[in-house]
Order: C-alpha cells, then sequence, then structure tokens
C-alpha cells in the first residue's frame, strides 16, 4: 500500500508538471520548460536550419546512462531523437553520461560528453568523444577511451565545451570542483597540440568559477561563462567575463542568469545559441520547478537574453512563457 501511494504522488507530480507546461506554452511561444521530462545541462546549437538542444538525462547516476536529443524548426515545436548515445555504445563508460558538447567539422558530428563521475585519476572515466554521420546520430564511441581521464590543474574531467576560433582551431573548455582548463584540439580530435610553452592545459578559472563552461565571441571579443554556487541548490546561477583571447586573462563581471522565488529555482548550466546574421540570442539552461526538492528535478529552458550598448550581458528574465516562435527558414 505505501508503494502505491507512492507511485500515485510521483504520478501526480508529473501531471501538474506537464498540466502547468502545457498552461504556458502556445502556438506562438515556446513555453518552459521547452519539452518534458527531467533534463538538464542543455547545449543549444544550430545544424540545417534546425535548432537542436543536447541535455543530460537528469537521473541517479545509475540510471545516468543515455542522453537524447532535441530539434526544432522554430524553438516552439519540438521533436526528441531518444538514445542517441548509451553506455552500450561506449564500453568504458559505466554511469553518470551528462553535460554533452556537439560540433560539426568535414560532413561529421563529434559529440563530447563526461563519465562516470571519476574522483581520482585511479578510477576510469573522463571525457569522451562519439562521432556519427547526422546530427541525431546514433553516436558511437570515436577513440575507444576517454579524451581525458585525468585530473589536471586540480580540475575534475568533466562539464566540456569545444569553441572554435576565428582562426578555425578548436579548444575544449572544462572542468569541474571549481577549476577550469583549456586545451587545443588536434584537428582530427584524438588528442592535443600543446601550447608554445610546451603545456597542453592550461587554466583560465576565473574567480567564483565553479563549473559548466561556456564560451563564445560577439564584436571579436570573448565572453566566458560558467556556473555557480551548487546544483542542487537554489543558488545556482550563471556568471561571465570578456577577453581579448580565448585564453584570458578573465575578470568576473558578474551574474547574469539567476532564480526567480517566483518562476523557479537554480537556474544554470546554460548554453548559448546565436542566430547568424542577426542580433537573436538565446540562453539555454535548466532550473528547477518550484516545489520540486529532489536533485535531478531540473527542466530545461529558453529565455531571450540582450546586451547593452558597452557589450555587456543583461540579466536574463526566467520567465514561464519562453520565446517567441522564430523559424529559421
Amino acid at each position: 500500500m505505501k508503494l502505491l501511494s507512492i507511485i500515485i504522488l510521483l504520478s501526480l507530480s508529473q501531471l501538474s508538471f506537464a498540466q502547468q507546461r502545457n498552461r504556458q506554452k502556445t502556438n506562438e511561444t515556446s513555453g518552459n520548460p521547452v519539452f518534458p521530462g527531467w533534463y538538464a545541462d542543455p547545449e543549444g546549437i544550430i545544424f540545417d536550419d534546425l535548432y537542436w538542444i543536447y541535455p543530460t538525462f537528469s537521473a541517479p547516476y545509475e540510471k545516468q546512462v543515455f542522453l537524447d536529443a532535441f530539434s526544432s524548426p522554430d524553438l516552439v515545436k519540438w521533436t526528441m531523437h531518444p538514445r542517441i548515445l548509451d553506455t552500450a555504445r561506449v564500453k568504458w563508460a559505466k554511469r553518470a553520461v551528462w553535460a554533452p558538447a556537439i560540433v560539426e567539422k568535414d560532413e561529421k558530428y563529434y559529440l563530447f560528453f563526461g563519465a562516470n563521475d571519476i574522483q581520482s585519476n585511479q578510477q576510469t572515466g573522463g571525457i569522451g568523444v562519439a562521432v556519427a554521420d547526422q546530427p541525431s546520430g546514433p553516436f558511437t564511441d570515436y577513440l575507444g577511451k576517454p579524451l581525458i581521464d585525468q585530473f589536471h590543474n586540480g580540475a575534475q574531467p568533466i562539464d566540456q565545451f569545444v569553441f572554435k576560433d576565428v582562426d578555425d582551431q578548436y579548444y575544449i573548455i572544462y572542468g569541474g570542483w571549481s577549476h577550469c582548463n583549456i586545451a587545443k584540439l588536434k584537428d582530427d580530435f584524438t588528442g592535443f597540440i600543446p601550447f608554445e610553452d610546451g603545456t597542453v592545459f592550461k587554466e583560465i578559472t576565473p574567480e567564483g568559477y565553479v563549473e559548466g563552461p561556456f564560451m563564445f565571441i560577439r564584436d571579436g571579443k570573448y565572453y566566458f561563462m560558467w556556473s555557480e554556487g551548487g546544483w542542487t541548490g537554489p543558488d545556482y546561477s550563471v556568471a561571465y567575463a570578456i577577453s581579448d583571447s580565448p585564453l584570458g586573462p578573465f575578470r568576473r563581471i558578474g551574474k547574469v542568469l539567476q532564480q526567480d522565488p517566483a518562476i523557479a529555482t537554480g537556474a544554470g548550466h546554460h548554453s548559448v545559441i546565436h542566430v547568424p546574421g542577426s542580433e537573436e540570442w538565446y540562453m539555454v539552461y535548466h532550473r528547477r520547478p518550484l516545489g520540486q526538492t529532489e536533485a535531478n528535478h531540473r527542466v530545461t529552458c529558453i529565455d531571450r537574453m540582450y546586451f547593452d550598448e558597452k557589450g555587456l550581458i543583461q540579466a536574463v528574465k526566467i520567465t514561464q512563457e519562453g520565446v517567441k516562435k522564430a523559424p529559421l527558414r
């Protein structure tokens, strides 16, 4: 009887969650969350006239063994692409697959992911790479082993982001445990190119950094963003810095995304979508619905991101309505 009561309560919780979302979503706005289910750490990107989101399936680590993806022509209607990657296709990954990052290169799609939540250099896991012929997968292990499986400069090998600079050099930016590294990727993503001083992993940790790095270029400036606070708490948030180089130095400017106690808590671990040739910028992030206290009950949302006349990012207002329909074609 007790088990039955728990199941009923969970079902009602999910139903209420779905009803709340349906009240906010219209034919012209995305609603937040933009798709149902517990998903976090979203990587947003544009491929082939479609918006894509690659999130973490938010569940206990032993069940967090696959990745789904979602695509949309307009930010309102989303299509789910289930299990684009799972641990059956990555033999060294057993649990805690999270925070995907993806790039397209030479008509291949490379998905970078963290796995196993390693706590020391003696454990198997870290950051891996998978490859596919299309953005919906299926993705298969590219290297047969992790790309990064050691702690460098104190950074846990998780929360990877891959950044393409204006000279076509790809960098991987990553790190947990309040340390962030950057490294130059080889052209085929099989390893690394040392910097001029011979080092491979350079620490670029700014003040307040915890995890979840992201970088983009606007008007010749490098915007470096990251998550602060604890991922299970209401203080989770996003801050940023600006530099003239992807290597920094990065001096913290301030927070641009955080909870609104009237709407949701724990807003963080984000990415940014920029529609090419426009001033349309979107913050893709996760947050925790009001009333939810379970750590993994996180949902993926989108809100607009704006800049002021000095190029500084204005505080992102989190909403229930989400964003307006924005077809790419």
